[in-house]
């Protein structure tokens, strides 16, 4: 059924700068913004909504989000104001989506593996530490010494947003790294949350929200009807919580963390396919609903929970946090009492100060020290900037200064630095990054092969002191791709013993929907010393790459079949793809094949002969000696 690959014409390497662009409407423009850039535009439109709002009408902004509400019937019944609502029940939602991502990183992400994740996690702890220091040595005066864990954490919604809003050209490698740092750094602020600031502990309703917690735990044996069993269990756990004196919205992450990950089985793919072709043969209702069922359960929980949740949490539930948490009255009184508290500068040179200098410094020193991975394009500049921009403490911040401060002065002025500190943070990177690309100029990228050959990691076909070397970024379903293989052969027949060969990965998945797939087949297959023989059996049926195809493939090249399977999911294989795919964005790579000759970017045809003169340019001729 080789149709349901859908294979597109991707683009012509030789023609890929001449590419025209047609204009855009609005709405294509705002869609391609991205989800990330909306949300943080969104929470920003709302924190300003709020700070205008209470500087209008402070008494209506106060009121509005002091109404009280009762759920329940009778004795049985939970009274709440709409901010609480928002700051206990809807934050639950948030910190579960958190706690998703914790839980996906730790599983099958980039925290898989210590190499990787010694230099965010290292990064992380340290961006934690030193901005507490920083906040208890300025504001030890204030009397609110105690309220450290408002410059802790980094507001990850913001710090997407804002980076892919003014972030390098460039930015794949840095948001990888950013984004697990993020994960460390909201670890560490729930950690603080349930210990530092927990107040009015009562046990028993722990043992109740224990119980939910194993019943969450079990839910995945179900053999359906899940949905309701999760939604129950989750209000059961959240009001356990609520009863013990530990914030609530923590039993969001603790049943997050619950929530069974995995990577899609091979097995359970195709039978999705198989049953979308017995709908398609033979439709009824029947066999809809066993395709559409067998789809959905082919994705772990945790990533579709993850992609329901989150257009709710970007456009909904933080901006409704900010409207309700970031009316901070801004008057010339209340101005200067925050210029000179020491609580308000303890909370801006905690987070600007504090998390630039324990982010940059830490993977300074790592990188002086050659520990952990720093992959092309995540530069020490470029890690200045994300530094900087960790400095937005938004929502976390101001949900610890509701929880952690008391006194509506004291509270102001602790607004007034997260809002300050966050905006100053935000300047400081832009101003990093403007910097940063000055000296990484356009023309220049890409046009050098960023991460040198090594034959310990490359898949390399000829010998390392080869005198000439040709690094192909491709990918396995593209027709000009095969175009290149078969002239890079009449090049290794020419050339010999003098020509290195070596494949990186660079699937267009936009255009070949089992890209990415077949470069994790083929990566598992290196691991049985396979590669190139893989390459060749993909290469030679690029309209049949399903799940089926590829074990087929791998059956007959005599691979073990079992160890093959468990190898496609394994982070080593899909973090080498993954590296790849990251050195290729940050070389500007668009279409393939992208040639490499000799470690300079080779442009214009790719034709056997043509590959042989940029090989071998002609030496230049002698100048004759000049008579005198």
């Amino acid at each position: 059924m080789a149709e349901l690959t859908l294979i597109q014409r991707s683009p012509d390497p030789e023609q890929s700068s001449a590419r025209s662009r047609s204009r855009r409407s609005i709405a294509e423009k705002v869609r391609s913004l991205g989800q990330n850039r909306i949300g943080a535009l969104v929470l920003l439109l709302a924190t300003v909504a709020a700070v205008a709002w209470a500087n209008v009408s402070i008494g209506s902004y106060e009121t509005f989000w002091d109404t009280e509400l009762m759920i329940g019937v009778g004795d049985l019944h939970l009274e709440f104001t709409l901010h609480a609502l928002v700051n206990d029940a809807l934050m639950a939602i948030f910190f579960f989506t958190v706690g998703l991502e914790v839980r996906r990183e730790f599983a099958i992400g980039e925290l898989t593996s210590w190499s990787r994740a010694v230099v965010p996690v290292v990064a992380a702890i340290a961006g934690l530490a030193l901005p507490a220091l920083l906040f208890v040595w300025v504001a030890a005066d204030s009397g609110h010494a105690s309220a450290w864990g408002v410059v802790i954490s980094t507001d990850t919604a913001f710090l997407v947003g804002a980076l892919a809003l003014v972030g390098p050209r460039v930015p794949g490698r840095l948001r990888v790294f950013l984004l697990a740092l993020a994960v460390v750094d909201d670890i560490g602020a729930l950690s603080i949350i349930a210990l530092v600031y927990t107040e009015n502990f009562t046990p028993l309703p722990l043992l109740i929200a224990a119980a939910g917690l194993v019943g969450v735990y079990f839910t995945r044996y179900l053999r359906g009807g899940r949905g309701p069993v999760y939604a129950t269990l989750a209000v059961i756990v959240w009001l356990a919580f609520l009863a013990s004196g530990v914030h609530p919205t923590l039993a969001g992450v603790a049943i997050a963390l619950l929530v069974p990950v995995y990577r899609p089985d091979r097995r359970d793919v195709e039978h999705a396919l198989e049953l979308a072709r017995t709908f398609r043969q033979s439709p009824n209702t029947e066999y809809a609903r066993a395709a559409a069922n067998s789809l959905r359960e082919s994705i772990s929980i945790n990533e579709r929970l993850q992609s329901a949740y989150a257009p709710y949490v970007a456009y909904v539930i933080l901006p409704l946090f900010a409207l309700a948490n970031a009316g901070v009255l801004i008057t010339p009184e209340i101005l200067g009492a925050a210029l000179v508290s020491s609580l308000t500068w303890g909370i801006v040179i905690g987070l600007v100060v504090g998390k630039f200098l324990g982010i940059f410094g830490s993977a300074a020193i790592l990188k002086t020290l050659r520990l952990g991975e720093f992959g092309p394009g995540l530069t020490l500049d470029r890690i200045a900037g994300g530094a900087a921009l960790s400095g937005i403490g938004f929502t976390i911040s101001l949900f610890i200064v509701d929880i952690a401060i008391d006194g509506e002065d004291a509270q102001n002025q602790a607004r007034v630095g997260v809002l300050a500190a966050s905006v100053i943070a935000f300047l400081v990177a832009t101003i990093v990054f403007r910097v940063s690309d000055a000296f990484h100029p356009r023309e220049d990228t890409g046009q050098t092969l960023v991460r040198p050959v090594d034959s310990r990691r490359d898949h390399v076909f000829g010998r390392d002191d080869a005198p000439y070397t040709i690094v192909e970024y491709g990918d396995f379903q593209c027709g000009f791709c095969l175009k290149a293989s078969g002239s890079i052969q009449e090049v290794k027949a020419e050339l010999g013993d003098q020509l290195r060969y070596v494949w990186r990965h660079a699937p267009l998945t936009q255009y070949h929907p089992n890209a990415l797939a077949g470069a994790e087949a083929a990566e598992a297959a290196s691991l049985q010393g396979k590669f190139f023989e893989f390459e060749r059996g993909l290469f030679s049926d690029q309209e049949n790459q399903r799940p089926s195809d590829i074990v087929r493939l791998a059956r007959e090249l005599g691979l073990d079949v079992e160890k093959f399977e468990r190898d496609l999911t394994a982070p080593e294989v899909t973090g080498h793809v993954r590296d790849d795919m990251l050195d290729a964005e940050a070389m500007g790579i668009t279409s393939v094949p992208t040639l490499f000759i000799n470690g300079r970017r080779h442009t214009g045809p790719y034709d056997a002969q043509s590959l042989i003169r940029a090989l071998t340019p002609p030496a230049p001729e002698a100048t004759p000696p000049t008579e005198r």
